[in-house]
């Protein structure tokens, strides 16, 4: 089934190119979004941290003075990930004892974007400590699905994809650690990518308890952890990966037709339920009508039962920053050492892996839009195909490009029944190493023969 997409507001790149036509002035676009915002977050609630005043003075200034340079965002209206420091505004990941701390400059990204000619309209809304498939907190309350109120929009960047699905912007960045961008954006029924680890700065994106001591400066990215942007089409996905990057890109832009696929739609201990699973299957069914070339079983996937308990284990090793876990060890440096050797087998088995194939098919979870719950998802169940099983191990599907630090893009591709509910459904389409680009073209690509 196909799932509209909720508004026909331009995208990022087309409201660029008609303020640089003089078909609208940024003051005028900017307007425009806000009012959609205080039109449409009364029942979303996505927008956590509003910035309108200087935003507004921002968008004079740029219509009096023009654009400067190269700016392929001149103009365009966005947001940010709350976690994201922007100068002179609060970044508290959702807890109510750290509003105190307001940034004192700009993190990496947000400069990026401003170079690029972005307004930032403010910052949306994430979990407690961004630790969730649900975007709801103490201090701005809960964000809801702009497909269905009675449904989470997915986290840690749920605020994130809820923003631009319902149209208020056009554009927003988020981060990934356990699938807070490629979840939001299958919830949502958005374009979403997972950068390759490093690829995207994230300074200025730091735990605000760290962030508030006097000169603090985080000086390197957090392991596994990648900021990757939303979007509504992937020309807008493509720029913003492109502006966001620290390091050159390149694409092959090879032709679809060309390409060897390989369909990963089973995990060992990740079952998934069949509102995910019938959609994907129409989709790969409709891709190999077209005559796109998609195996289904390789023998060079690595082992995906070890990869996600290596995952797992370094996930909750860098979240407690070496801290007790909950049996009350504490990881080694040898324990460490051990999890880094891991990951880099995983990684040269993920290379030989595409050496044969180009891209690699699968879901971004195991569920879609699931309702709102009163506490964290993962410390609950989730129910697939009528069985409530540990949420946790709906990891897999995260932790399946994520382990080995490799791009994935999550395309919308039609819809599906779950617990009483239509809603949208995605798909991850997942390349080598520094391949976001080709991901993003590649995700186009089949978009464009699933919905003509």
């Amino acid at each position: 089934m196909a799932y509209p997409q909720l508004t026909d507001k331009p995208g990022a790149l087309e409201t660029a190119a008609a303020i640089r036509a003089g078909e609208l002035s940024v003051a005028e676009a900017v307007d425009a979004a806000i009012t959609r915002i205080e039109h449409f977050d009364a029942e979303v609630n996505a927008l956590a941290v509003p910035d309108f005043e200087r935003a507004v003075e921002t968008a004079k200034a740029m219509d009096r003075d023009g654009p400067t340079g190269d700016q392929p965002l001149f103009g365009v209206p966005m947001t940010v990930k709350e976690s994201f420091d922007i100068a002179g505004l609060k970044t508290c990941w959702g807890y109510e004892e750290l509003t105190d701390y307001v940034a004192t400059r700009d993190s990496d990204l947000v400069r990026r974007m401003k170079a690029a000619g972005a307004v930032i309209l403010g910052k949306t809304n994430v979990p407690i400590d961004l630790a969730d498939w649900q975007s709801f907190n103490a201090v701005y309350g809960r964000t809801t699905n702009p497909h269905n109120a009675e449904r989470s929009p997915g986290g840690s960047s749920g605020g994130s994809a809820a923003a631009v699905a319902s149209g208020m912007v056009a554009a927003e960045f988020g981060t990934d650690i356990g699938g807070s961008v490629r979840v939001p954006a299958h919830f949502c029924g958005v374009w979403g990518h997972k950068t390759t680890w490093g690829l995207v700065s994230r300074q200025g994106h730091d735990h605000p308890q760290m962030a508030r001591r006097k000169g603090f400066v985080a000086a390197h990215d957090g392991v596994l952890s990648i900021a990757g942007p939303y979007a509504r089409n992937p020309e807008d996905l493509a720029i913003l990966t492109q502006i966001g990057a620290q390091y050159p890109l390149t694409a092959r832009r090879k032709p679809i037709a060309e390409c060897k696929f390989l369909a990963i739609t089973e995990y060992p201990g990740a079952p998934v339920d069949a509102s995910v699973a019938e959609p994907t299957e129409a989709a790969i069914d409709t891709l190999q009508a077209a005559g796109i070339k998609i195996d289904r079983a390789s023998s060079l996937v690595p082992d995906l039962e070890a990869q996600q308990a290596q995952y797992l284990r370094m996930l909750n090793t860098a979240k407690a920053r070496g801290g007790p876990a909950p049996n009350g060890k504490r990881a080694t440096a040898t324990d460490w050492f051990d999890l880094l050797d891991e990951q880099a087998v995983k990684q040269f088995e993920w290379a030989r892996l595409f050496e044969e194939y180009d891209f690699v098919l699968a879901p971004p979870a195991p569920v879609l839009a699931i309702r709102h719950l009163d506490e964290a998802v993962f410390k609950g169940t989730i129910c697939v195909n009528g069985q409530d099983i540990p949420a946790a191990t709906g990891l897999a599907w995260a932790g399946i490009a994520t382990f080995p630090n490799l791009p994935s893009t999550v395309l919308p591709i039609g819809s599906g029944l779950y617990e009483g509910a239509e809603l949208p459904c995605g798909m991850q389409v997942m390349g080598p190493w520094m391949s976001d680009l080709d991901c993003i073209h590649a995700a186009g690509e089949i978009s464009s023969i699933l919905h003509g």
